[in-house]
């Protein structure tokens, strides 16, 4: 695609990343490592693979890490700027509050937290064929219950926006990504916090703006839990999940080329090992998420787990469903299950926290 001078993309990260602590405590969320690069990079490869090249990050907790990371985005093709949201805004309030930098008639807008493979040049190609006002990018999952859903009729129109419901009346849920007419982010109010999905789309509907769906099934996952940061770090790796930003590697692990995997650790299911790590010999992580400079001993087991920056995992250790903080060290033998997140710097002993009787 040549480019779309005419659209200007601006790139919510506001989050505070609460349901990822430990590991947001010290890094945004859209800065974590995931498939070996911070996982902001995905989106602005996307971005920029469409021919957008102006986009605006929209900033508030720990905004200076962005900046310092990305600069003025000439690395990637881009030209990057930055606005920082000294109060929460919620989504509607960011989206209100980049309005001086934009310069383009048509602004596409995307939630920092996803992770998507759909094609963002046919979302601006609905949007321009239908003469939208505003087009939401809506994809089709297998249980919509955890989602607001989105039913549009036969010409594509968006008829409701309805919240989380036990018996949905379609399987098509906001995927996070939106392509407003710029008149539309001047009518949104300013100075307090303003949800675009309880406010802003369904005032649109009510005074008969169009607002338009651009329906696919393409890969979608909201990162926003530890399960599925993992998932979707993991399906990167297998190239299940598509990235402009990761050519060519694909395959059940990822490795990063300063890290040392001793004989006989079995890395499987998408495992991505970080600059610096070490793992042991004997080792087995399926599905594991190794920050840089952490440390897996020797006969270790690691299972769809974050292992935070210079955490250690001590020998014959078991850590399954968890998040590990950076710095962390979690003794011999010790078996971490369910959802079990250590903070920072803590120290476990050997044999400390078990779920099973023999030590």
């Amino acid at each position: 695609m040549s480019g779309n001078p005419g659209t200007d993309a601006v790139i919510l990260v506001g989050g505070q990343g609460t349901r990822l602590r430990p590991l947001t405590l010290s890094a945004p969320k859209p800065m974590l490592p995931t498939a070996g690069l911070p996982f902001l990079t995905h989106l602005l490869a996307r971005i920029a693979e469409a021919g957008i090249t102006h986009v605006v990050l929209g900033t508030s907790f720990k905004a200076e890490v962005f900046e310092e990371h990305f600069g003025d985005g000439s690395d990637l093709g881009l030209e990057l700027e930055y606005v920082t949201e000294t109060e929460p805004m919620g989504t509607g309030g960011g989206i209100r509050n980049v309005l001086p930098k934009l310069r383009a008639d048509n602004v596409m807008v995307f939630n920092g937290d996803v992770l998507g493979g759909t094609d963002l040049g046919a979302i601006l190609d609905t949007h321009e064929s239908s003469n939208a006002d505003v087009t939401l990018h809506l994809v089709r999952v297998g249980d919509p219950r955890a989602f607001g859903c989105v039913p549009t009729d036969d010409d594509g129109r968006v008829t409701a926006f309805l919240e989380k419901t036990q018996d949905p009346p379609t399987d098509q849920i906001n995927a996070g990504c939106y392509v407003f007419r710029r008149e539309y982010i001047e009518k949104i109010p300013t100075g307090r916090p303003v949800s675009v999905e309880r406010e802003v789309f369904p005032a649109l509907l009510a005074e008969g703006a169009r607002v338009q769906g651009h329906v696919d099934a393409s890969y979608w996952r909201d990162m926003g839990t530890p399960e599925d940061f993992v998932r979707g770090s993991a399906d990167l790796v297998r190239g299940i999940a598509p990235s402009p930003a990761l050519p060519g590697q694909r395959g059940e692990s990822l490795v990063h080329p300063g890290a040392g995997v001793a004989p006989g650790a079995l890395l499987i299911g998408g495992t991505v090992v970080g600059r610096g790590a070490e793992i042991g010999a004997g080792a087995r992580l399926d599905g594991a998420v190794i920050f840089d400079g952490a440390v897996v001993e020797a006969g270790a087991t690691v299972e769809r787990s974050i292992v935070g920056f210079g955490a250690r995992i001590g020998p014959r250790a078991l850590v399954r469903d968890g998040v590990i903080g950076d710095g962390a060290h979690v003794g011999a033998r010790c078996e971490l299950l369910r959802g079990a997140r250590v903070w920072p710097g803590v120290v476990i002993p050997d044999g400390g926290i078990r779920f099973s009787t023999d030590v």
